[in-house]
């Protein structure tokens, strides 16, 4: 009898051990985010990082990332695939290459997206206000910059009539950023040349089609194609001797002569926000999209000096950076800043 009660006893501590164990088991579990990338977009990515240390997560004791990197647009769906299957309880993406795979992969998995033009337009959201579905994050209207982009582009170099635009038909955002920028070059009586990449070995292509047909000056629309091979696009640029607009600052510090759109490492920085939010217990359907409200217009003249251009003092005025030939860089206003999207109706 006293071994049967002392087996009941150890028994019975086992049992009311054993939810005891469970229940500390998930309080400790450690949240897995996985990040889904082309190659070439790790510097943003570093700035989501960065965001995410800031706000109070370390990779190892309070959170896991796992990263899934090809510069196969192709492999994407695969990757993202493989992230779901880990599982990861949150999936970041940035391009629209990388938002339409995560989203094919999983229907509930939280998705937070950070540079993807139109999200509404891609399908990815019900609205901005209220996505409605797994996927938020940060979105931006590329076609309404397309034609600001070739409008500055032209006022810079008024004697321009023929601008070759170098459209990415495969990672980029689409073709509504495409028609906006042709309907500017109507607008402007600039003829425009599509030069279609969708590779990166269609880069070099795209700019002997353009000296070829004689173009005046080039202008690239968003791809993390391009973005990738920005350096490499930077050095045709300089050996072609045109002009050329580019999408984003980071262009321009690889030595791109001028660029105009929102500052994406800080859009990295704020899908970081949305993650935090996220595992704090927000749904992504209640998350509004936020969209940048601000443009920085950059400008180095180390490049333009090189190319023996002049920038007029009317766009130099306008520019928010001006990178001097002494490699001095002038900042004339802060231009980040991300805001909620109005309610529908205003």
């Amino acid at each position: 009898m006293i071994a049967r009660r002392t087996f009941l006893a150890g028994t019975g501590a086992v049992l009311l051990a054993a939810p005891l164990a469970v229940e500390a088991q998930q309080a400790t579990k450690i949240p897995r985010i996985g990040i889904l990338g082309l190659t070439g977009l790790e510097p943003l990515i570093a700035a989501f990082r960065d965001s995410l240390r800031q706000l109070g997560y370390v990779e190892g004791q309070n959170i896991t990332v796992e990263s899934r990197w090809t510069s196969e647009v192709d492999r994407l769906p695969e990757l993202a695939a493989e992230l779901v299957r880990l599982p990861v309880d949150i999936l970041v993406a940035g391009g629209p290459s990388m938002a339409r795979a995560a989203k094919k992969a999983t229907s509930t998995i939280p998705i937070v997206m950070a540079v993807v033009p139109d999200l509404v337009g891609e399908g990815l959201v019900a609205t901005l206000a209220r996505p409605g579905g797994n996927v938020t994050g940060i979105s931006f209207m590329a076609p309404d910059l397309s034609g600001k982009r070739l409008e500055l582009l032209r006022e810079a170099f008024p004697r321009i009539s023929h601008v070759g635009v170098i459209w990415d038909s495969k990672t980029g955002g689409g073709p509504a950023e495409l028609e906006a920028t042709q309907r500017g070059a109507r607008a402007l009586g600039v003829e425009l040349q599509v030069l279609e990449v969708q590779r990166a070995a269609d880069v070099d292509k795209a700019f002997e089609m353009g000296r070829k047909h004689r173009a005046g000056a080039l202008i690239t629309l968003g791809s993390p194609l391009l973005f990738a091979n920005r350096r490499h696009l930077v050095d045709l640029a300089t050996a072609s001797g045109l002009p050329v607009m580019f999408q984003h600052r980071a262009y321009v510090d690889a030595g791109g002569l001028m660029s105009y759109g929102p500052n994406f490492p800080e859009m990295f920085r704020r899908a970081a926000v949305y993650v935090d939010k996220i595992l704090k217990g927000a749904k992504p359907a209640d998350l509004p999209v936020e969209q940048p409200t601000k443009f920085e217009l950059v400008i180095n003249l180390k490049t333009a000096k090189a190319l023996g251009l002049t920038i007029p003092p009317s766009v130099l005025a306008r520019a928010d950076e001006v990178i001097h030939p002494s490699m001095r860089t002038v900042r004339v206003s802060i231009v980040r800043g991300i805001s909620m999207p109005k309610p529908s109706g205003w």
